[in-house]
């Protein structure tokens, strides 16, 4: 859920602590997460949606350590890409999907559904920090056919 509901990169995702979602003093999950993408290096607040935090209260009485992804045998580490990626690839098979799948399906997927819902393609640009359309449309799939949908079903006096 985290990971389709944020975007992040799965590198970004299991760096995540319980203290970026959580505050202990208040017992209460925090509204945003607060991060800086590694990758690029920029800034970003993400809105945590109620799905996520659901996830995450059923997680928190069984954390091991400070990530929320966090390793079974170093506690003081996340589960790494590799794992992370088995994990994904595992409950793909159980759903019995024909798409193919990996880490990165969970950051493509909240643009694509958003992008299906009628969000504007510069809004999604920002949620991924991209700098190109090209990356993005790329990333939600336009093709030939969704651009002859628009032709075919547009219609003017």
């Amino acid at each position: 859920m985290l990971g389709i509901h944020t975007a992040l990169r799965i590198s970004d995702l299991l760096r995540l602590t319980w203290d970026d979602v959580y505050d202990a003093s208040s017992e209460s999950f925090r509204t945003h997460i607060i991060t800086t993408e590694g990758k690029t290096g920029k800034s970003k607040a993400i809105a945590l949606h109620t799905n996520a935090v659901t996830a995450l209260e059923i997680c928190l009485p069984h954390r091991r350590g400070v990530f929320i992804f966090a390793n079974n045998r170093r506690h003081t580490a996340p589960i790494s890409r590799v794992q992370a990626y088995r994990i994904i690839k595992t409950a793909a098979k159980a759903v019995q999907t024909a798409m193919p799948v990996s880490c990165h399906s969970l950051r493509k997927t909240l643009g694509y559904h958003a992008w299906q819902a009628g969000t504007a393609v510069a809004v999604i640009m920002d949620i991924y920090n991209h700098s190109s359309y090209h990356i993005t449309r790329r990333y939600l799939g336009i093709t030939q056919d969704d651009c002859d949908k628009v032709y075919l079903t547009m219609a003017f006096v």
